[in-house]
């Protein structure tokens, strides 16, 4: 079977619409499903769930939406195996059976090894997750078999040199972070390059934060195309590198697919002075962002005082912009005090360590809460 998807585009089912707000397993199953139909009307097939996206109930929305109303052999779909779900040798054969019942499938296109960094990879390894994913791949279960990546490359290097069997690898890329001294998107870009091996780019507009620029920086995208979206410049970004395979965009309503697949289905490369404009805009970003959270809702299942640490960090993110903070009072403080009425406070935050641990850009999550409390408090 052909690795490569034959459009760039891929359905991230992260972030999927919901019919409350506040409750991300809520998910508004009607819109989804008009979603997927327009999505492959339009030629495109690539699908990327896991078991803990918008709290555990991604899954059975690909059933529901995809799986139940389209053959098999139409469309393509990816799911991941996380360290944090298995503490025994049969506990990932449990994950995956579960998954393949909750997904209604017999078998995975792509199955991932999910979140590997210097600290997973540990419990990978200890329980052979590597040879195990292989195991499925010859038993017909798993078609194609990777990881996906949030650590440095020199790491990554060492992972691909140990596992050349693993065919393709997920990694953070977008022009914000493609620099970056802790994400490294370039250098982590590079290293899969060299091994051959193709990419698939999560988090292209870094969470929604390519999607809302400054306005200095709407202007420079504005000059190049007043047509064109501004996330529209993220993911062209990131699709137009030479090895990327599959971009993945976290759509989370039918208005952001229509808007997607209007450039991506005759998919036009960026020029090198459109790519340069780009890092501008990536430099006025830099300058004014408090917060590098993507919004993936990772440290939120666990937490114990019930935190929405995402939707905090997007509030503070607003008011820390130059344009804002040194107007003093803002919406965002009443914002805050509504979604406190659902929420544990900033200030309630009892320093577990358990988003820190689940946290793929690697935040101080405890500290900054200290932040937005005295902030907002």
């Amino acid at each position: 079977m052909e690795l490569k998807p034959t459009k760039r585009l891929g359905f991230g089912l992260m972030r999927l619409p919901l019919t409350d707000p506040n409750d991300p397993s809520k998910v508004d199953v009607e819109q989804v499903k008009r979603m997927v139909d327009l999505f492959m009307e339009k030629g495109f097939t690539y699908f990327d769930t896991a078991l803990m996206y918008n709290a555990f109930a991604s899954e059975p929305v690909a059933k529901v939406a995809l799986v139940n109303r389209y053959p098999r052999e139409s469309f393509t779909l990816a799911t991941k195996l996380h360290n944090g779900f298995f503490n025994t040798l049969e506990g990932r054969d449990a994950v995956f059976n579960a998954q393949r019942e909750r997904c209604g499938v017999e078998y995975f296109d792509y199955y991932l090894l999910h979140g590997i960094e210097a600290s997973s990879l540990a419990h990978y390894e200890k329980y052979d997750c590597f040879s195990w994913l292989l195991q499925k791949k010859e038993a017909g279960l798993v078609r194609h078999a990777g990881f996906s990546y949030h650590d440095n490359p020199e790491l990554l290097d060492q992972i691909l040199t140990e596992h050349p069997e693993m065919e393709f690898v997920q990694l953070q890329i977008n022009y914000l972070d493609w620099e970056s001294e802790w994400i490294q998107s370039r250098a982590c870009y590079e290293v899969a390059t060299k091994h051959g091996k193709p990419v698939i780019v999560m988090e292209p507009a870094k969470g929604g934060t390519l999607a809302n620029v400054p306005a200095d920086a709407e202007a420079l995208l504005k000059g190049l195309d007043e047509r064109r979206s501004i996330p529209s410049w993220a993911i062209r970004f990131a699709a137009s590198l030479p090895n990327v395979m599959c971009v993945l965009s976290g759509m989370s309503n039918i208005e952001q697919m229509q808007d997607n697949l209007s450039y991506m289905e005759d998919f036009q490369p960026l020029t090198k002075a459109e790519q340069e404009v780009c890092f501008e805009v990536a430099g006025i970003i830099n300058a004014q962002e408090a917060i590098a959270c993507t919004a993936c809702h990772y440290c939120t299942d666990g937490c114990p005082m019930h935190i929405c640490i995402p939707e905090y960090f997007s509030l503070y993110n607003e008011d820390m912009r130059d344009d804002l903070k040194h107007k003093g009072w803002t919406i965002n403080f009443t914002n805050y005090t509504k979604l406190t009425e659902e929420f544990g406070r900033a200030s309630e935050c009892i320093g577990c360590g358990q988003c820190e641990d689940m946290c793929p850009q690697h935040l101080p999550i405890i500290e900054t809460l200290k932040k937005v409390a005295a902030h907002f408090e």
